[in-house]
């Protein structure tokens, strides 16, 4: 399967680059699969988190590129960071034993089940890893936590392995996508990725997480930006008229200015950026987010309260990245 990485085409950007050898494309990732952190996270939707909290495997690099991004740490490629000279993203490469050990250590935590955190580039690593971690009697349920950015193809191959998947749907207006998102296709691609993803798992029998959720095997998330209403408007249109008897609707409010975040690295990083919104949702547009939701009917979900701090915001350079109440670490590139 690693030969998928000779003429990468994982992804919808297509690079078509040499993984194997060592050559990157916008990922910013060769074939070696690098993982960030490993964590208990309490912060996700309820019959997600459960009582033992999901096992977040968050991995290193990413296809999109988002100009907010709040894992930035872990997320940009090296083109995105010559400002910083920080030529690659924090990370550390794991065989697949490794992974496996590390899902092992989480559910020796109470991990409810494994949450591939941004893992579109990796694929075939992430998949020895899981066949590694099930030759080894780990068997949680397995999530793929995307930004709907995923290719057909790689969902296809994906679909013996993952139990959930908690895509995005980031926007619909391709103006949006491009600039905050480097991605002026990505309305049509995520669309289509949501789509597939429902296929994948309505033609399962069964699911190892039906046990732990009782809810849909798939879950859209969308987060809402400031001043982009109209945005979040047509993302609620086209759920509730595609997807919204067939999967479940996870509205976030959780914007934040990554510049709020008071640490050199992110003023020195964006400095060069897009603009990006600079303020947190206000409660007006909350409201009128939930109104819309009324109004199409999508009551089959979760909405997150308004949130409206930096305090939570990750630092993958700290063992824990959350802070204490919303996770317990279990691993770090950093140790």
């Amino acid at each position: 399967m690693k030969d998928l990485y000779k003429s990468c085409r994982l992804c919808p950007r297509g690079c078509g680059v040499n993984r194997l050898a060592g050559e990157k494309g916008f990922c910013g990732e060769t074939a070696a699969l690098r993982i960030a952190a490993a964590v208990i996270h309490k912060g996700e939707e309820p019959p997600i988190t459960g009582t033992g909290g999901s096992g977040a495997v968050f991995i290193s690099g990413c296809n999109l590129g988002c100009s907010f991004c709040q894992n930035y740490q872990i997320s940009h490629n090296d083109n995105m960071r010559r400002a910083q000279r920080n030529p690659q993203s924090a990370g550390r490469e794991v065989s697949p034993g490794e992974f496996a050990a590390i899902c092992a250590a989480l559910r020796g935590k109470g991990a409810e089940n494994i949450n591939i955190v941004t893992g579109s580039h990796a694929v075939p690593g992430i998949i020895e890893g899981i066949t590694a971690a099930r030759e080894n009697k780990v068997l949680l349920p397995v999530l793929w936590n995307s930004s709907g950015y995923d290719s057909i193809e790689a969902l296809e191959l994906l679909s013996g392995y993952v139990d959930i998947f908690l895509p995005d749907l980031k926007t619909l207006d391709s103006k949006i996508a491009e600039k905050y998102f480097n991605a002026p296709d990505y309305p049509d691609r995520a669309k289509a990725a949501i789509l597939k993803m429902i296929d994948i798992t309505r033609q399962k029998q069964h699911s190892a997480l039906n046990q732990y959720t009782g809810v849909s095997k798939v879950i859209v998330r969308h987060l809402v930006l400031p001043g982009c209403l109209d945005s979040t408007r047509s993302v609620l249109r086209w759920f509730a008229d595609n997807a919204k008897d067939r999967a479940m609707f996870s509205l976030m409010t959780q914007y934040t200015p990554v510049l709020n975040k008071k640490t050199e690295t992110a003023k020195n990083f964006y400095s060069n950026e897009k603009q990006i919104p600079d303020r947190f949702l206000s409660a007006k547009e909350f409201e009128t987010v939930l109104n819309w939701l009324d109004e199409f009917e999508i009551e089959d979900g979760f909405c997150q309260e308004l949130i409206t701090g930096s305090d939570w915001l990750p630092d993958f350079n700290r063992t824990n990245p959350f802070s204490s109440e919303l996770s317990v670490p279990v691993w770090s590139w950093k140790d």
